[in-house]
């Protein structure tokens, strides 16, 4: 068997409920849980386990939500001692990989990421910007298009690399309309507007991603135990001050998902497990290469068929 990736999914998976058999079934993942409430200082929880999904779903809600189920997740897989040899994490998701590679304290992760969901609320007023996901198209001909009318004075940019045919854009709201428009006109198969709460991964980001540097250096980081692949450089990384800077950079970067996965599997690997809330990563994995083995895990019974198959082989 080749070797296994730990991956772990970013903002838009989220949906009430997610955790709480978990929570209600495995000591190891109610202590994260439990965690989570006490470092926030409130009952994330309850919005978890009871919603309602609009609550939930405000970035500075979601982004410790699926950190924490990631986590939890995770904590209740390891007692089967199947071990990663690369952990990534698809934007927000960078976090919980960070977790498992033993950068960050899962309590430093969850502060963190609410400042992080909290200050990219902040950094653009509602309305004001925009992301989509164009389907179609190759990044080459986007990014063109992007630059082109970015040039005319409305900022948009590529935000997700997510695989083939599948790219998110950013920017004002202005900027992705008229980039959408020009891509279908261009050749792209379909634009599809996103139901975000703000141009994530774009310029309009810079802020945010000021405010956000201090908090990190409020942290404690260690050297990663395992490589993390870093969603701006699609690269392993492992020197501390290199993976702070990468992070701040991460919020007005594109996600290379794309290429990171493809830099793991260059590396030999050939099992991508998805850890945590929904199967969005699993199928931009199969989708980028078929042959992979993908398994997906967020409670007892998706972990049981996985440590079988696993175990099997």
């Amino acid at each position: 068997m080749g070797k296994i990736a730990f991956v772990f999914p970013g903002q838009g998976s989220q949906a009430v409920g997610m955790g709480k058999e978990l929570y209600e079934n495995s000591e190891e993942a109610r202590k994260i849980f439990d965690e989570a409430d006490s470092r926030l200082g409130e009952k994330l929880t309850d919005i978890m386990f009871e919603g309602p999904q609009e609550t939930l779903t405000l970035t500075y809600n979601a982004q410790p939500a699926l950190l924490t189920t990631s986590i939890a997740v995770l904590e209740y897989f390891k007692k089967n001692n199947i071990e990663a040899d690369f952990v990534a994490g698809h934007s927000l998701g960078e976090y919980s990989a960070l977790v498992a590679a033993g950068v960050l304290q899962f309590s430093d992760a969850v502060y963190a990421v609410r400042k992080r969901g909290e200050f990219m609320e902040e950094a653009v007023p509602a309305g004001v910007g925009a992301m989509s996901a164009v389907l179609g198209m190759d990044a080459s001909a986007l990014k063109e298009v992007t630059d082109e009318v970015t040039a005319g004075g409305n900022s948009v940019q590529l935000a997700n690399l997510n695989c083939p045919g599948q790219i998110v854009i950013s920017g004002t709201a202005e900027g992705v309309e008229k980039a959408g428009t020009s891509a279908k006109d261009k050749g792209a198969k379909r634009v599809i507007p996103l139901d975000v709460s703000g141009p994530f991964h774009s310029e309009l980001m810079k802020p945010a991603a000021e405010k956000f540097e201090a908090v990190l250096n409020e942290l404690q980081f260690e050297e990663a135990k395992v490589p993390v692949i870093a969603n701006v450089t699609a690269k392993p990384v492992h020197d501390v001050s290199e993976i702070k800077t990468l992070l701040v950079e991460q919020l007005y970067s594109p996600v290379r998902w794309e290429e990171s996965v493809k830099t793991m599997v260059e590396n030999g690997v050939t099992t991508f497990i998805e850890i945590g809330h929904g199967k969005v990563l699993s199928g931009l994995v199969k989708k980028i290469d078929r042959s992979l083995e993908v398994l997906a895990i967020s409670d007892l019974e998706s972990v049981q068929a996985a440590v079988e198959k696993l175990k099997g082989e």
